[in-house]
């Protein structure tokens, strides 16, 4: 039988470490393996393989592609290959900003494997505040890379919503009950445990990535626990893209986390992605909506993007769609849904098409760089 490998991350260190010795305690005759990044901007990487006895070996490794994240992936499959056949349990403790999504999918696609659960090990006393940071990873020393521009709050987001258990370490239990709450709105489906389940079928990559993708992704719902809200905005219109771009700074700046899929008036075929974190945002384009292409290649959709459009389907406009999802503390939920209300074409706006939609200014052109192909 494959010997399993669970991927443990989490921008805490120490809550990182405790979970990965906890693994080595209870499962005898298994190895960790740990990538160093903390002198990546140096050039330097260093490895690390232990088992509950103490470090095993120890060796300084290439960087690759200038990437951090890059160097773990390519030289942790050889890795676990060399000492699967003895160990019992093969534990990837990843450095604190890398995100597990890559890493993750580079083993399924490796196949020599039997990668079985992502898990995200967190400090009860500084997540809530972290959400929040809007500092970038260079500037708290976590960068995985010379250059790296992304934010703490994104990377500890990202880590939080991919992952398929997480557990809480560290403060009183005050501090853990705020913080169970926090995570009960950011991932709703993902059960918050004392020490992952390594045992299981293969994990699928697949459905992850359709858990976290805009087109497919389980989004909250409206919920309220104690100060932490989130709200959701679901409508069929289309938004200006003018107004939305006016009313952006707003929606980021009094909300924590915020993210789904819109629909912008001079963009008709296009899904487009939001993504905020800390006060940073990102808009991307996510690619066609399934009711901009034709019948003969919705065959080539996945089932879970079918079944997700299915759920949004309108027999006018498909599966065009608003749905938005702020969550953050003591938000009002009604100011929110009125400023993207005062934000959607109205029955009193003349709605151009897509000639004329090109001689208007578009505030998103810029951020976007769309290319108009599936």
């Amino acid at each position: 039988m494959p010997t399993p490998v669970v991927l443990v991350a989490g921008l805490h260190a120490t809550a990182r470490t405790a979970t990965v010795e906890r693994l080595l305690a209870e499962h005898p005759g298994s190895l960790a393996i740990h990538h160093d990044l903390s002198q990546v901007t140096h050039g330097r990487v260093r490895r690390s393989i232990r088992d509950r006895t103490g470090v095993l070996d120890t060796a300084e490794v290439r960087l690759a592609h200038g990437c951090g994240t890059c160097t773990v992936r390519e030289d942790l499959l050889p890795q676990l290959v060399m000492p699967a056949p003895g160990a019992t349990l093969l534990i990837v403790d990843l450095w604190d900003s890398v995100e597990p999504r890559s890493v993750a999918e580079a083993l399924a696609r490796a196949g020599q494997l039997h990668p079985t659960c992502v898990h995200t090990a967190l400090d009860a006393r500084h997540m809530p505040l972290d959400i929040c940071r809007g500092d970038q990873l260079a500037e708290t020393g976590q960068a995985a890379a010379a250059g790296d521009q992304r934010h703490l709050a994104q990377v500890l987001a990202r880590q939080i919503e991919y992952a398929t258990s997480l557990s809480l370490h560290g403060g009183d239990a005050e501090d853990t009950e705020l913080s169970a709450a926090v995570l009960g709105h950011l991932a709703p489906h993902t059960p918050i445990v004392p020490i992952p389940d390594v045992a299981g079928p293969m994990l699928n990559v697949s459905e992850l990535a359709h858990r976290v993708d805009p087109a497919t992704a389980q989004l909250p719902a409206d919920k309220q626990t104690g100060e932490v809200t989130t709200a959701v905005w679901h409508r069929l219109r289309p938004l200006h893209p003018g107004r939305l771009f006016d009313a952006m700074e707003e929606l980021v700046t009094t909300t924590v986390r915020s993210r789904g899929r819109f629909w912008l008036a001079n963009r008709h075929q296009r899904m487009l992605a939001w993504d905020a974190v800390a006060g940073v945002v990102s808009v991307a384009d996510a690619g066609p909506w399934l009711a901009a292409l034709p019948e003969a290649a919705w065959d080539l959709i996945s089932p879970t993007r079918r079944a997700a459009a299915a759920l949004d389907w309108n027999p006018i406009i498909g599966d065009r769609v608003q749905h938005l999802v702020f969550t953050g503390p003591d938000i009002d939920r009604d100011h929110i849904c009125g400023l993207l209300d005062s934000c959607l074409i109205g029955r009193g706006d003349s709605l151009p098409g897509a000639a004329e939609w090109a001689g208007y200014d578009d505030p998103f052109a810029p951020v976007l760089n769309l290319k108009e192909s599936a």
